[in-house]
C-alpha cells in the first residue's frame, strides 16, 4: 500500500483557516483538534467511534467529522439494500454501509456512504479482523451533503482511484442526479429515467436512478 504525501504537514500550531484551507475549505465544525500535541492516528478515529459516537475519516493527521443526515442515511440504505441482494452472502465479495472504516492509505482513513469490496481485495479471501480495514473499495458511493465541498470530494476520488478503486458513485439528493466516476475527473451524469450499472465491478448489475430517489 502507497504511502500518503502532502506538501505541507499540518501542525497543531495552524489557525482554524490554514487548516481549512489545507483540506479544501471544509467547514470549522467538522474538523476535530484531537488528539490535541500532535497529529491523529488511525486508533485515534476508531477510539471516537467506539467511545464518543463519533464517525470520523482521517487524513494527513486531522480527524474530520463524516457528514450525515437523515435523507443521506435513507439514500445510503437503499442503494446498499440493492447491492446486497445482488451480492448474496459475500459470494462475491462484501458490501459496507455508511460507517465502514477503510484505511486506504497508512494513516489515511476514509468512509463511503457505501462501498462493495470484491473478495480478491482481502488478503486470503478472509475479512480483516481491525475496525478500520487496510482495503480499497472497488466501488465506492458517496452522497453528498450540504457541507462537502468540490475540494474535499475531488481529493476524496483522487485517493479512491490512485489506490485501485474502478467505480465512484457520487449521490446530488438535491439534483437528483447521480455522476458516475471511471477516474478522478471523468465522469458521465445520470437523471431520474436512466440506469446505472455495475461496469466491471459487477457485470450484470442495474439500478434504476429513480429506484434511488423515489420518496
Amino acid at each position: 500500500m502507497a504511502q500518503a504525501t502532502m506538501k505541507t504537514a499540518p501542525s497543531p500550531l495552524w489557525s482554524m483557516s490554514r487548516l481549512r484551507k489545507h483540506l479544501g475549505m471544509i467547514p470549522a465544525e467538522r474538523i476535530l483538534r484531537f488528539p490535541y500535541n500532535g497529529p491523529a492516528a488511525v486508533e485515534d478515529a476508531v477510539y471516537l467511534d467506539d467511545h464518543r459516537n463519533v464517525i470520523c475519516e482521517l487524513f494527513d493527521g486531522i480527524l474530520v467529522r463524516k457528514p450525515f443526515g437523515a435523507d443521506e442515511s435513507r439514500l445510503a440504505a437503499i442503494v446498499a439494500a440493492y447491492l446486497c441482494i445482488f451480492v448474496p452472502k459475500g459470494s462475491l465479495g462484501v458490501v459496507l454501509g455508511a460507517a465502514g472504516m477503510l484505511e486506504i492509505l497508512p494513516g489515511q482513513v476514509r468512509i463511503p456512504d457505501v462501498a462493495f469490496i470484491s473478495k480478491k481485495r482481502f488478503p486470503g479471501g478472509k475479512r480483516p479482523k481491525k475496525k478500520a480495514w487496510p482495503v480499497v473499495p472497488d466501488l465506492a458511493v458517496e452522497i453528498l451533503s450540504e457541507s462537502n465541498t468540490p475540494k474535499e470530494m475531488a481529493r476524496k476520488r483522487r485517493e479512491y482511484f490512485a489506490q485501485g478503486t474502478v467505480l465512484v458513485w457520487q449521490i446530488n439528493p438535491e439534483k437528483k442526479i447521480v455522476e458516475v466516476f471511471n477516474s478522478a475527473t471523468e465522469s458521465k451524469v445520470y437523471h431520474v429515467g436512466q440506469t446505472l450499472d455495475g461496469g466491471d465491478v459487477l457485470p450484470g448489475f442495474k439500478l434504476k436512478v429513480s429506484e434511488v430517489f423515489e420518496d
